[in-house]
């Protein structure tokens, strides 16, 4: 299919090097791995968080995923489909899945960047703060069905009671 706007083809610059420095204005930990890759870790409420970004020129895309801190028993995995699948309904933007070699909750999210010359400042730190807000919203729920032995359906009511007044 033919682009209606052929302004610009080339591909966006990479967003990576702009991660790098809004991730070291957190004085978070980062490694970049490649020029295409970096991991950094995020300190949560609940739990740290490790943070990927993997960048594609060839697309134009930056995949970027927050990886809770928190394993899995095999025998929970079925019950945590099911949560997962739940939690995603409630979101927005962005998406939960687990990691299928040791169970672990992670937020996904990829950036389109064909036609810009680059991810702003605002969009990429917008990207994090999304994705450590619903991961740090929907923690408890994890936790209740892995820990508390409640259903999933349960679990995410229970997480997101939202409270009121003061004790």
């Amino acid at each position: 299919m033919p682009a209606l706007n052929t302004v610009s083809n080339k591909p966006a610059s990479n967003p990576l090097d702009l991660m790098e420095q809004i991730v070291g204005g957190y004085e978070w930990a980062f490694d970049r791995r490649t020029d295409n890759e970096m991991a950094a870790e995020a300190p949560g409420k609940w739990c740290d968080y490790g943070l990927y970004f993997s960048w594609s020129r060839e697309i134009s895309a930056m995949h970027f995923t927050c990886a809770f801190d928190l394993k899995v028993p095999a025998q929970q995995r079925r019950n945590l489909f099911e949560l997962l699948a739940l939690a995603n309904e409630r979101l927005w933007i962005g998406h939960f899945g687990m990691d299928p070699d040791d169970g672990m909750p992670l937020f996904r999210h990829s950036v389109l960047l064909r036609g810009t010359a680059s991810a702003s400042v605002e969009s990429l730190e917008d990207m994090v703060d999304i994705a450590l807000t619903e991961c740090e919203r929907f923690y408890p729920a994890f936790q209740f069905v892995l820990w508390g032995g409640k259903s999933p359906a349960d679990a995410l009511e229970c997480a997101m009671l939202e409270c009121a007044g003061e004790a």
